[in-house]
């Protein structure tokens, strides 16, 4: 949950603004866009899978040269 608690003489904007920062970083906007949408488990393992095997090629390659 994120609070917010205006500043002396802040104006709406400014409090706005920080707001939209607070939210970004606490991940908020990320997981409403991934709840947005029901998603099978399946999917969600094949997701995992396919980006484990990114990773893993990715680190294959930088550990050859």
């Amino acid at each position: 949950m994120v609070k917010l608690t205006l500043r002396d003489k802040e104006s709406i904007q400014e409090a706005v603004r920080r707001f939209r920062k607070l939210v970004e970083r606490s991940g908020l906007k990320k997981e409403m866009r991934r709840r947005e949408y029901y998603e099978k488990p399946s999917e969600t393992k094949r997701r995992a899978r396919l980006r484990a095997e990114r990773r893993s090629k990715r680190n294959r390659t930088l550990q050859i040269a």
